[in-house]
């Protein structure tokens, strides 16, 4: 792939704006490296700042000349540095002209400086470098922001999962406390109770509850942590993160033992743990959410390690899958979960963020979500990740070049 080919990519700079005030100088660039970039050409510095106005985003690299009427190249080049710092900066200098050029080095304001009359082989370097560079800039932006926007969903959605489980701890102590006897002067505390053991009932599901809040929140701080090691964190397996989801997650009584498990195989999985940690929570979550309150012989939720091909493909994937026995979902609504804040429990204070953060995770790391569902068989949601590297070696053929 050559310089041209590889910037001219979806967001990505990829065009050279070479400004002189001489006419027959500008057309002789673009002829001469036209071959390898997109040239455009501006007749003097106002004109440049109206390309630049218009169309800086796709500009990587400005080469400009020195001396030009009225303002030169040097007053362009500290004007681009200030408002489009993602464009390369080169100067086109004559010898006269050298203790002016040196100036602009030291200022910041000039990358690399070209001697007039220019050698194509050291022009044409400097023009890839200055365009890798740029491409680079831009990357590490959108990058950054992609960062910075993930972090937002993630902490938002992680506050919504531990305030969940927090309020109904909120809710267990103030049912404890309305239940507190007056004292009759000795030390022992004396509750009124519905049932035996209800009191003992609700101080365990506060006490699970709150595990389940903190061991998301640590989940987290060990990621940052990892992340802040020379090698990371080491790769998690996906049979290691089903082993901590289970044993961290807050399970009412008897749930825990509809839970069934099929680990045909085991694989790495890419990406930052403390997501996909969450991820798995909230589509155990789900499904027990949608079992609860149907009357049901033996509920069932099964956990799937497996190597299976997703619908109209032939290249089995690495493949994390949550299945229940459940009533199902309304098969309108099924192209829309996932993708839109939807959800099947609006009533009982669902906003359909869940699968919704599920699937911006699975997409950031090259996967996908996909949901099946029918009444007779329930609903099973499946998590492909990309298959590794070994994976994609045996499965790709040589192909010949166009």
């Amino acid at each position: 792939m050559n310089a041209l080919s590889a910037s001219m990519l979806p967001g990505l700079p990829f065009a050279v704006l070479m400004v002189d005030d001489e006419a027959q100088a500008c057309k002789w660039f673009a002829r001469l490296y036209g071959d390898e970039f997109v040239v455009w050409t501006a007749g003097g510095v106002d004109e440049a700042l109206d390309i630049l106005a218009r169309r800086s985003a796709d500009i990587g690299v400005l080469l400009t000349d020195f001396r030009m009427p009225r303002r030169d190249g040097v007053e362009l080049l500290g004007m681009v540095r200030r408002e489009h710092a993602h464009i390369g900066r080169l100067l086109a200098s004559a010898y006269a002209d050298k203790a002016v050029a040196m100036a602009a080095v030291n200022e910041g304001q000039v990358e690399h400086i070209l001697e007039k009359p220019l050698d194509e082989m050291a022009t044409r370097q400097a023009l890839r470098r200055s365009m890798a560079g740029s491409v680079q800039r831009v990357q590490d932006g959108l990058l950054a922001a992609d960062r910075a926007a993930a972090l937002r969903e993630t902490l938002g959605f992680l506050a919504h999962e531990v305030t969940t489980p927090l309020a109904t701890v909120r809710g267990y102590l103030g049912a404890i406390g309305q239940r507190h006897l007056d004292d009759t002067g000795d030390a022992v505390a004396r509750f009124a109770q519905e049932r035996p053991g209800q009191v003992l009932h609700m101080i365990d599901a506060a006490r699970r509850r709150a595990d389940y809040a903190q061991s998301l929140v640590m989940t987290f701080l060990n990621s940052a942590r990892d992340a802040c090691l020379p090698q990371g964190g080491g790769p998690v397996t996906a049979g290691a993160l089903l082993d901590e989801v289970l044993r961290t997650f807050p399970f009412e009584e008897g749930e825990s033992d509809w839970m069934v498990q099929d680990r045909s195989t085991d694989f790495e999985l890419p990406g930052r743990r403390d997501l996909l940690h969450l991820v798995v929570c909230t589509l155990i979550k789900n499904a027990l959410q949608a079992m609860q309150g149907q009357a049901m012989a033996s509920p069932r939720i099964c956990l799937s390690l497996a190597n299976s091909v997703p619908r109209g493909e032939v290249v089995p994937l690495p493949c994390l899958s949550v299945s229940d026995n459940g009533p199902g979902i309304d098969a309108a609504l099924l192209p829309r979960l996932g993708r839109e804040p939807l959800t099947t429990r609006a009533a009982s204070g669902g906003n359909g963020m869940g699968l919704l953060f599920c699937h911006r995770v699975m997409m950031s790391l090259g996967g996908r979500l996909l949901i099946e569902s029918s009444p007779v068989a329930g609903t099973t949601v499946m998590l492909f990740f990309p298959a590794t590297v070994d994976a994609r070696e045996s499965q790709s053929q040589p192909q010949e070049s166009p």
